[in-house]
């Protein structure tokens, strides 16, 4: 037999971004606790509205499971004297074990006895272990900020107002700060009132009738239909961002979509400002046209059913008409403020107290921007442009526009630096540098803009590694892992011929320029070094195979063009078959003796078989093609050439006795495959490939 068990917990309004996490918690510690105690069960489903947490486990048994476990003692030889006595040891385990030794038995383990116990334990009724399990459960879960409530000492993520604990049609007895368990559930605030449950399994469509839809995902369809339906039914594009959809999940339990409208002056204003004023401050989802123009409506959803929404609807338009003003008032007001005055302001607002204020910080990546300029050698009007935007870059960060949303640097900055007659390349690159924002954002289009970016977020890294800020385990409160990422795919987006040490060695010197320096500079890169190549590594790892990455990052990941276009040619020659793993075999045959040469080098009187004269002239004539095409970062021609070798590399091997008795033939044919290998190992090192 079988029964539905439902823990419900009543809450205050929890804070919506505690709740998805909140409720896969739940979920995880309840099927923990089943697993520990022995208790089969069929599906485990959580929920979450903003006043309750809830799990339904269905088909619980109303029986633990009976176990029989062997457990394994002492070795024979130290559980037993030449006597047959039992030692201390044996007679520990018994008691540790709760056994009589009369009941051990031997088997042997790998050519050596054991003694053995076989341990049986009966399980108990599912009901007699319920309440201390369902208690600690809700004890155990933690949550980012908790409260206290009354004069209790117990901690929550918000005050427990009632709880649902049930077992089939019988009530699991437990009380938590006063609150005792029961079988009557709580409605919608406004719309519903008490339900009375006479089984679990009646739990989800008892709070339907009182107006709560629990199960997240339901209400996650009904938003994205009801908005899907009104997006078709007034042709406008609705634009659905994740983190605000999360958001508003949490925020409803009976999800009714409506729509409003404002003032289409207000379409005056950069409608980035608008989207966020909507998304930020009221939770609303913004209307675009076909060509993504916002129009002057929003969409909004309403924790409750469809009565009066013409009134719900005028009091969203009255709040949104306020946000929205105060909105222009700083727009029109930033335009007051010159771009000299603005600059002006970052002397006085801190980066960091040991790497100076923003201005110090501003000087710094025009200084950086301009040697990448220069190394990049760009010609002269981009170069004027790189300086300017450097210059300009963070300049809106003194707006009001940016203090009430932060997240609009860099947009309020392309805008304001255009309306000041700043050329469209230096406005374009205020916004641009900031680029890419997230994993999934996009990189900068302009190449003025990915310099200034590469300056910028290499500023920080360097600053941060100057002074033992270096991310470790999940801690990186500079976002240094995002920003060393986005330099990588920069790098590889626009085919910079700029190397890692380039980058690292500018970034350091201009440092050290400005400010004095708390580390050298050698440990500084070291430590760079290591930090990027877990970059790229991340980078290669999303299209090739592990073993190619490691193989390929074996011959340096400096050049991050170069290593993606070699790590790309060895996995398709890899995919191609086994053809190439013979090439690879023969490869590794010259790397594993070429480890017992003492230096690569190579005497041609020395050579004597026609066979290592064939390998070392075949070496000869690829050299020069092969170094021509790693300059070139041209993986495939690379791997290619290296192709070539592979006759020349077996019949040395068929015909050649490489550790001859003569010490210096034998030195001299160590030599030449020394120098093959290193070339090779410009390439990859071949041994870390996997078949």
């Amino acid at each position: 037999m079988a029964k539905d068990l439902l823990f419900e917990i009543g809450l205050e309004e929890v804070p919506a971004r505690f709740l998805r996490a909140a409720m896969e918690q739940l979920k995880e510690k309840t099927v923990q606790w089943l697993e520990q105690s022995r208790l089969s069960h069929g599906a485990v489903e959580a929920s979450a509205t903003p006043r309750r947490l809830s799990v339904l486990v269905q088909d619980v048994a109303e029986k633990q499971d009976d176990v029989e476990e062997e457990v394994k003692g002492p070795s024979r030889k130290i559980a037993q004297d030449e006597n047959g006595n039992w030692s201390k040891a044996a007679l520990g385990f018994a008691r540790g074990q709760g056994v009589d030794p009369e009941q051990f038995t031997f088997k042997e383990l790998n050519g050596v006895e054991y003694i053995y116990v076989t341990k049986s334990s009966t399980g108990v009724d599912t009901a007699s272990i319920l309440a201390e399990g369902l208690l600690g459960i809700l004890s155990s879960m933690n949550f980012p900020k908790n409260m206290r409530w009354g004069s209790y000492d117990y901690k929550f993520v918000r005050p427990i107002r009632w709880l649902v604990a049930m077992f089939g049609s019988d009530v699991i007895d437990l009380e938590v700060t006063g609150v005792k368990s029961g079988n009557v559930t709580r409605g919608h605030r406004f719309l519903g009132t008490e339900a009375v449950l006479s089984d679990a399994s009646e739990y989800r469509e008892a709070l339907r009738s009182q107006h709560v839809i629990v199960d997240v995902k339901e209400r996650e369809n009904m938003i994205l239909e009801q908005i899907g339906k009104l997006a078709q039914e007034k042709n406008w594009k609705i634009a659905i961002k994740d983190d605000l959809l999360e958001e508003v999940l949490f925020l409803v339990e009976t999800p009714t979509v409506l729509f409003g409208t404002f003032d289409p002056s207000f379409l005056n204003i950069p409608q980035e400002v608008l989207i966020t004023s909507m998304r930020e401050h009221q939770r609303y989802f913004p209307v675009l046209d076909e060509q993504g123009k916002l129009l002057p409506f929003f969409v909004t959803v309403r924790n409750g059913d469809d009565r009066s929404l013409d009134v719900i609807a005028k009091g969203n338009e009255k709040v949104l008409r306020a946000r929205l003003s105060d909105a222009k008032f700083f727009y029109d007001e930033d335009q007051k403020l010159e771009i000299k005055d603005a600059l002006s302001k970052l002397e006085s607002i801190v980066f960091h107290e040991e790497l100076g204020t923003v201005g110090d910080k501003v000087r710094r990546i025009r200084k950086i921007a301009d040697q990448l300029g220069e190394a990049l050698q760009i010609s002269g009007t981009e170069q004027e442009y790189v300086s300017r935007a450097a210059d300009i870059c963070k300049f809106d960060l003194v707006t009001q526009m940016v203090y009430e949303f932060p997240e609009l640097q860099g947009v309020m900055g392309e805008d304001y630096a255009r309306k000041a007659g700043e050329n469209e390349a230096v406005a374009k690159a205020v916004f641009e540098h900031y680029q890419p924002r997230s994993a999934s954002d996009d990189l900068p289009a302009s190449l003025v803009g990915s310099i200034i970016s590469i300056a910028d977020k290499i500023d920080t890294i360097v600053g941060c590694f100057s002074i033992g800020i270096i991310p470790t385990g999940s801690q990186d409160p500079y976002a240094l892992r995002r920003q060393s990422q986005g330099i990588v795919q920069i790098l590889l987006a626009k085919q910079m011929p700029l190397t890692l040490s380039q980058i690292f060695g500018i970034a350091i010197d201009v440092h050290a320029q400005f400010r004095e320096m708390k580390r050298q500079g050698s440990e500084i890169r070291k430590d760079l070094e290591e930090f990027f190549g877990l970059r790229v590594k991340k980078l290669l790892s999303e299209n090739l195979r592990y073993d190619v990455v490691d193989a390929v990052i074996a011959a340096g990941f400096d050049d991050v063009m170069s290593i993606v276009s070699r790590g790309d040619a060895l996995m398709n020659a890899v995919e191609g078959g086994d053809e190439f793993k013979t090439t690879v075999e023969s490869f590794n045959r010259v790397s594993n003796l070429a480890a017992k040469a003492s230096k690569a080098a190579v005497s041609e009187s020395l050579l004597q078989e026609e066979a290592e004269k064939e390998l070392h002239a075949a070496w000869l004539q690829v050299q020069k093609p092969y170094s021509t095409a790693l300059e070139q970062r041209d993986g495939a021609k690379a791997l290619g050439i290296l192709g070539e070798l592979k006759p020349a590399i077996t019949n040395f091997f068929d015909a050649v006795m490489v550790m001859a008795e003569d010490e210096k033939v034998r030195a001299n044919r160590l030599g030449l495959l020394a120098q093959i290998d290193q070339g090779l190992k410009q390439f990859a090192d071949f041994n870390k490939l996997v078949w």
